[in-house]
């Protein structure tokens, strides 16, 4: 068994689904299809298991280009939580809830957005835990050169949202169509 699908449609790049188990509504899939048939396409679309329609272009797709840059495609939930990993785990062995599961994640990932001044952004890591920092490191060289292009990226909070988990509004909406998956 391959570790994904492939989805072939003439005159488009062919799409690489990694969604084994998980469903992907009609909608997003004729969104990847559009995407596919765009010339700007390098290779194939990649498909991750957090797939469903975007406005633009499909959220848990990536879409690699040449000579463009699609900014529907780099949305504001860049990765949002998202992390596709093989497991020994069933269905049989998950407790019929895993509402602990979420809570243990939300309480230790940070996730959400305040959006008044002065208050501290529950999106931010605040003091980036050490790992987060090395990641930063490792990043640093790449992001300046960035930074030479488009400036202003500079002030972002770029290193303190370093694999967090987004907004809560985005963190619920998928926590519970993901959860539904499991059932």
């Amino acid at each position: 068994m391959s570790d994904h699908d492939t989805l072939t449609t003439p005159g488009a790049a062919p799409i690489k689904l990694w969604t084994h188990g998980v469903p992907v509504e009609p909608a997003a899939r004729t969104q990847l299809i559009n995407t596919a048939r765009l010339p700007i396409i390098c290779k194939h679309l990649a498909v991750m298991p957090d797939v469903h329609l975007g406005k633009g272009s499909t959220i848990g797709s990536v879409i690699p280009t040449v000579g463009a840059i699609i900014p529907a495609a780099v949305g504001v939930d860049i990765g949002c939580g998202m992390m596709a990993v093989r497991t020994t785990l069933t269905a049989a062995d998950l407790p019929d809830s895993l509402h602990g599961l979420r809570s243990a994640i939300e309480k230790a990932v940070p996730h959400g957005r305040d959006m008044t001044r002065g208050k501290r952004d529950h999106g931010s890591w605040g003091k980036p835990p050490a790992s987060v920092d090395a990641a930063w490191k490792r990043l640093l060289p790449g992001f300046r050169r960035l930074v030479e292009q488009a400036p202003r990226l500079e002030k972002t909070n770029n290193h303190s949202h370093l694999g967090t988990l987004g907004t809560v509004s985005l963190i619920k909406k998928k926590a519970t169509k993901k959860l539904s998956i499991a059932d």
